[in-house]
């Protein structure tokens, strides 16, 4: 019996592989898991704050809940769409975009991924730490960010077998809390009153779009990362469509939740935007029943914020590779880098938490505005320029088929982010085309077809994909079950 046979029937071991290829022998699992990973990640509290930006930003109930699926939906086919890519890759995410960029060229977007996990780690601290302190009261708003932190690396660290683990316990426990809120929710409140189909706006319904499916989109660059273990094999339709239903679901069941939460403490949110861990415990009924809710907001969080640990020190060490060509890591190595990211989102957090909200929403917006073109160049390459045919080897070497720099791709990448700097409509700047529209933001749409349709002829006649999939020399197993 092999070592890795051994480790499956004993139970899940600490990762082994970090941003190398994962070879045949060693792919495992079900499309069904990225159901329930994506599933309890989006089950948790900070999406139901932004559910509850569409209406504290301007919207009614009815039209916020509606826009929102709407942008769950689009952003969730893109980001699926991403996912699919894993099994026949075997590799992170942002190292597959070096077919497109370079070597060097892919660290370019990567450093913005880097702040986009960052962000996002530290957003959802601020709110995780509340839960903690509300069920270790301490007194101190810090304990319960660093509490929270030193779970995410415990999780983090031990990497890919256990993240899908907690996805699965997130999952239930999701299920079982959000459902309790739910009936808690019509039964304490005249849920009807707040639902009216009147008050429809276009701006604020395009708000309520662009916010639920820039949630979707910024998943994508480290998506993949998630699905790699799969088999080969795997069918790509499966792959996509446990990722799609599972971030989509859940998703819309938090930000719906978040989306009357808000109408029912409106005048301006008051009672939600005051604090609003707190406000779903009162909603729970308090005491042991609160504490309890609170927990559900922390297992959820956790998931979502190992993701983003995990992919941070992915991306990092994709960076660093591309210049040292270094292939694989200790587990060590993990764990430093998985410290030295926790510990400055907890610094993040810990200063920037005061004005959460406001903050929030710009930033999910900004980052719509820097990864949609990221998102349209790598999927319109794999599955329309390269047509899912990849040179793995070479992704790796920047003397290689892809290089170390694709000039015209970051151009057009660069391209796709300015085109939409006219569209914005945000607190630090409004582009001159936006007043035009109502104050309406359509930069991401606006991003995603111009980068398209600028990078298809760019690809077909710059970039030189292989006939076939190419592996590594010593995985020719994989070769024969795709």
């Amino acid at each position: 019996m092999s070592r890795i046979q051994t480790v499956r029937k004993s139970g899940p071991a600490i990762e082994r592989r970090s941003i190398d290829f994962v070879p045949a022998r060693e792919r495992h699992g079900k499309p069904f898991g990225q159901f329930t990973l994506w599933f309890g990640a989006n089950m948790q509290i900070t999406a139901i704050v932004t559910g509850a930006l569409a209406v504290i930003f301007g919207s009614t109930a009815f039209w916020g809940i509606i826009g929102l699926l709407i942008g769950n939906v689009l952003g969730g086919t893109v980001m699926a769409l991403h996912a699919a890519q894993g099994p026949k890759l075997g590799m992170p995410q942002m190292i597959s975009s070096r077919a497109q960029f370079g070597v060097f060229g892919a660290v370019i977007p990567l450093i913005l991924v880097i702040v986009m996990y960052l962000g996002f780690a530290a957003t959802g601290a601020v709110l995780a730490g509340q839960a903690v302190n509300q069920i270790i009261p301490t007194g101190n708003p810090a304990v319960g960010v660093i509490i929270f932190g030193a779970l995410t690396v415990l999780v983090a660290t031990l990497g890919y077998k256990y993240i899908h683990m907690l996805g699965r316990i997130s999952t239930i426990v999701g299920i079982i809390g959000f459902s309790y809120l739910a009936i808690q929710l019509f039964l304490k409140h005249d849920v009807g009153s707040v639902m009216g189909v009147s008050g429809f706006t276009v701006t604020t319904f395009l708000l309520s779009i662009s916010l639920s499916a820039g949630w979707q989109l910024t998943y994508g660059p480290y998506v993949a990362d998630y699905s790699r273990y799969l088999p080969a094999n795997t069918p790509a339709g499966k792959t996509f469509f446990a990722c799609m239903s599972g971030a989509v679901l859940g998703a819309q069941w938090s930000m719906t939740l978040g989306a009357m939460f808000a109408a029912i403490a409106m005048p301006a949110g008051k009672g939600f935007l005051d604090n609003q861990v707190a406000f779903v415990g009162d909603l729970a009924g308090g005491g042991a029943i609160a504490v309890l809710m609170y927990i559900v907001i922390v297992v959820g969080k956790l998931t979502v914020n190992t993701l983003n640990a995990y992919g941070g020190y992915m991306t990092i060490l994709t960076s660093v590779s591309a210049f040292t060509r270094q292939l694989r890591f200790a587990p060590w190595v993990r764990f430093a880098y998985v410290i030295g990211f926790i510990s400055v989102s907890v610094i993040i957090a810990l200063v920037a938490s005061d004005d959460f909200i406001s903050n929030f929403k710009n930033f999910v917006l900004l980052l719509l505005m820097v990864f949609i073109p990221w998102s349209s160049i790598n999927l319109v390459d794999f599955y329309f320029s390269s047509k899912e045919k990849v040179d793995v080897p070479a992704l790796y070497d920047p003397k290689g088929r892809y290089g170390a720099w694709n000039v015209p791709a970051l151009l057009t990448y660069l391209l796709g982010v300015l085109v939409q700097i006219p569209f914005l409509a945000q607190t630090l700047y409004t582009g001159p085309i936006t007043p035009l529209l109502g104050g309406a933001d359509i930069s991401w749409i606006v991003g995603l077809i111009v980068t398209a349709a600028v990078y298809y002829p760019v690809a077909k006649r710059f970039n030189h994909p292989p006939a076939e999939m190419i592996y590594p020399a010593d995985d020719s197993d994989v070769t024969a079950s795709v």
